[in-house]
């Protein structure tokens, strides 16, 4: 059941939408100064997309009601611009097609969008403009945990100016959201992460990030053990709540071994809290055994630490 949301989010979240599409001309007769609204722009694309569709296939992947897109279709007949042919595998089913007509009016559309887009963001310096174009990244990715996941393309890459300071931020939050941890943690992140930018040997020591669709989604680091030099160390494996579903954590873990094998440790090891359940299940699953367990009142909380090793 959804929780209750608070009516100045509710506000929030309404101001924007009249903002945004008030900015991009939404609200007028004729979308982008054409013909045609903002349904049967979106008709209009859906069909250039591919080679024929039938008017369900439209009608499910936009949501629109049956009666309504069958009357912007017939006025799409109407006009020349679709062409309806039975299915050869079922002819109860209408396939659509744009004619010549249609791909420009299409074309037409597609210029100005685009020429809409690029008014915009060019009026934005090249730093606001991926400040931007990743937070609308990151609306996308949230508003679409409702429906059916899409499966974004994720990559993993070594980390860069910036990233620290995002993987501090969001231990800070999700450990408190989710794990009621006080702030203590947070500053033992950072003390962590502080001391792998100010001396880590990028020969033996590396941090990675994993991104969805070129959003940041997860975080880890590998150092050499302070006890142990031969030992690598995996710390402050983290997938955000927008990235899970897709194996980040999992190809995190499996970059730092590689990493570590290649840079002539003899074993890994890693600390972690037997409360952290979807963690461990990535270490049982990558050859890491349970080497010793010990109760620990930290972060606010009475917990069970764990160090878990493998060898390379």
């Amino acid at each position: 059941m959804p929780s209750a949301v608070p009516a100045t989010h509710v506000e929030t979240f309404r101001e924007f939408n009249r903002f945004y599409t008030h900015r991009i001309g939404v609200l007028e007769k004729g979308l982008l100064s054409s013909s045609f609204t903002l349904t049967q722009a979106r008709v209009l694309f859906e069909l250039a997309q591919r080679a024929q569709a039938s008017a369900n296939e439209i009608g499910d992947l936009l949501g629109l009601d049956a009666g309504y897109l069958s009357r912007i279709v017939q006025g799409f007949a109407d006009n020349g611009l679709i062409t309806r042919k039975p299915s050869p595998d079922d002819r109860r089913r209408m396939l659509l097609s744009l004619t010549a007509a249609g791909k420009r009016a299409f074309e037409r559309l597609d210029r100005s969008s685009r020429a809409q887009a690029s008014d915009i963001l060019g009026g934005l310096s090249p730093d606001a403009r991926d400040r931007l174009l990743s937070s609308m990244r990151s609306m996308r990715g949230l508003l679409a945990g409702a429906e059916p996941r899409a499966r974004g393309r994720v990559t993993i890459r070594t980390h860069r100016p910036g990233d620290i300071g995002w993987a501090i931020e969001r231990h800070g939050r999700l450990y408190t959201d989710e794990y009621g941890w006080n702030e203590e943690f947070e500053a033992l992140v950072a003390t962590l992460f502080a001391d792998f930018a100010t001396r880590h040997d990028p020969a033996r020591e590396r941090m990675w990030i994993a991104e969805v669709d070129g959003v940041r989604a997860g975080c880890v680091f590998v150092v050499r053990n302070a006890d142990d030099p031969t030992l690598a160390q995996l710390r402050c494996l983290l997938v955000d709540p927008s990235g899970r579903g897709h194996g980040i954590g999992r190809r995190l873990v499996d970059r730092c071994i590689a990493f570590a094998r290649a840079a002539g440790y003899r074993g890994m090891m890693l600390w972690t809290n037997d409360v952290l359940v979807s963690a461990r299940r990535i270490y049982e699953a990558t050859d890491f055994t349970l080497a010793k367990e010990y109760r620990h009142h930290s972060f606010g909380h009475d917990l069970v630490g764990q160090i878990w090793t493998r060898d390379l």
